[in-house]
């Protein structure tokens, strides 16, 4: 993900005014979904699709940064029509504008934004946020049953980080191959034979582990050490029903 906190549009936004109009401003920037939504001066309010071409000012952590919104279109993936896809530019050092995302495995360089914790933010499709969004755990939606998909989307970020012990620590690798399922039916699980259960997840983290996805990177005993919660959950024990009679929203296989 890149965290990044929009600050305000640099030019004004190409349209058609009346020739004795004054120059109108932006009041403010905000997101709905995955949608920028930019209130004019006059009360007008433009979305992201009307703000191709436009110029923003933002900040990176510490360090500012201007980006260019180079295209905007509709997640084809999408059936529920809020997930919208940006091409986001960021000026070079040398005067060149490059993509801000990095390809994800379906070699797509978009993202959008969203509201964060500390701001506007905004999440590329390669990252965790994306991924989960795009699954179809988008946190401003309800499930089938009525709730909130806040916690699923939560969850699903753990998951595809690889995060077992809510921590913000990923114990997983770029290009690991998994299969995801939740207690909702939004994705049902391939049921790849060379594949097993691996955990069941919660917005905390796993709340069971049943073999860790990459053996390199961390072994069972060494989550339990290292997160006190997961002792005596991890192995053997950790079965889909286990996983749901304590919690877990979502679940996973991958590869023993």
């Amino acid at each position: 993900m890149k965290r990044l906190l929009f600050l305000f549009l640099l030019r004004p936004v190409p349209m058609t005014l009346p020739a004795a109009a004054q120059q109108l401003t932006v009041r403010t920037v905000a997101v709905e979904q995955t949608e920028i939504v930019a209130t004019l001066s006059d009360g007008r309010a433009l979305r992201s699709r009307d703000l191709v071409g436009a110029t923003l000012n933002v900040r990176f952590g510490s360090e500012r940064a201007r980006i260019r919104i180079a295209a905007v279109e509709p997640d084809p993936d999408d059936r529920s029509g809020t997930v919208w896809l940006h091409t986001i530019d960021a000026l070079q050092s040398d005067g060149s504008w490059a993509n801000l995302c990095t390809p994800g495995p379906d070699g797509r360089q978009q993202g959008f934004p969203f509201q964060g914790d500390k701001g506007l933010e905004f999440a590329c499709t390669s990252g965790a946020i994306g991924k989960c969004v795009r699954f179809g755990f988008r946190p401003w939606a309800s499930g089938p049953d009525g709730t909130s998909l806040a916690a699923q989307h939560a969850a699903c970020v753990r998951m595809v980080r690889g995060d077992y012990g809510g921590d913000g620590e990923g114990w997983t690798r770029d290009g690991m191959r998994i299969d995801l399922y939740d207690t909702q039916g939004i994705q049902t699980p391939d049921m790849d034979p060379a594949q097993a259960f691996e955990a069941g997840w919660s917005p905390d983290g796993a709340v069971c582990v049943h073999h860790v996805r990459v053996k390199d990177n961390t072994t069972l005993a060494a989550l339990e050490q290292r997160y006190p919660r997961l002792r005596g959950r991890t192995g053997a024990i950790c079965t889909e029903a286990f996983a749901r009679a304590n919690g877990a929203l979502l679940f996973n296989r991958s590869n023993e």
